[in-house]
């Protein structure tokens, strides 16, 4: 087994269900020490526990995207704590419910909520980390989607926001030497994909597909694990699709 990630620290939010604990399990496999970030602290320690079955180092730290302070507060703490963090895998956002209304359904204070939880905190807790993540030269995954291609939704207008600040990200963290990617994944199946869409819509999005496989939380584990090794030192301001060819992508119609 690899273990790119030895004695590495990776900080990856929204761990506690899904992508975020399918990541969280890739890094640790890989001998990395893991600083979990959740709102959800019941779902965040079942994440931990696992973990550490497997004899992983991490912690655990519940902090609210959508409160600045919050995330200042816990930039200092770990920043205070470690010297270096290597990764920061911002996987965390809000996915389901109202935000995948179309934008003329919500009102300015949910779009301020919604922009700020999936849009800015990526940025915010980035700026947080900022001299850890210089200190080891380190690297930033932002989660984006396949929804921000063409967004027509709440949620996709979100992470079209996300991949614009990737990019300037990636240009005002290089002089610090930190890469900055995101991962726009397709449909997976999640427990929560399978309760946030009906079949019809799951249907639908994976038809678009020019594979026709399913895709796993695993393949979006992997992806991240490729693009915060060092293989990947030379991938930069990219946001990297991870969706069997999808048509939603736009150019390909």
């Amino acid at each position: 087994m690899s273990k790119r990630f030895a004695d590495r620290l990776v900080v990856v939010t929204g761990a506690g269900g899904g992508l975020g604990r399918a990541s969280a399990r890739g890094f640790a496999r890989e001998g990395a020490r893991l600083v979990l970030v959740d709102i959800d602290e019941d779902k965040m320690e079942e994440t931990a526990s696992e973990l550490r079955k497997g004899s992983a180092v991490c912690s655990t730290h519940r902090v609210d995207l959508a409160i600045e302070s919050e995330i200042q507060k816990f930039g200092t703490q770990i920043c205070g704590q470690y010297p270096k963090v290597d990764v920061l895998f911002n996987n965390a956002g809000i996915a389901y419910g109202e935000i995948t209304s179309f934008v003329d359904k919500i009102n300015q204070a949910e779009w301020l909520r919604y922009l700020a939880i999936n849009s800015l905190a990526p940025l915010i807790m980035a700026q947080s980390l900022r001299p850890a993540l210089a200190n080891a030269k380190g690297v930033v995954l932002n989660q984006s989607s396949m929804a921000s291609f063409l967004p027509s939704t709440v949620y996709g207008v979100t992470k079209a926001a996300l991949n614009s600040l990737t990019y300037g990200m990636a240009h005002a963290f290089a002089a610090d030497g930190i890469r900055v990617n995101a991962i726009a994944p397709g449909i997976m199946e999640t427990p929560a994909g399978k309760a946030g869409l009906t079949p019809e819509t799951y249907a639908r999005i994976r038809g678009t597909q020019l594979l026709k496989l399913h895709g796993t939380a695993e393949d979006i584990a992997a992806l991240a694990l490729f693009l915060a090794s060092d293989e990947a030192r030379f991938i930069n301001s990219e946001v990297v699709s991870c969706d069997a060819g999808s048509a939603v992508r736009g150019w390909r119609y």
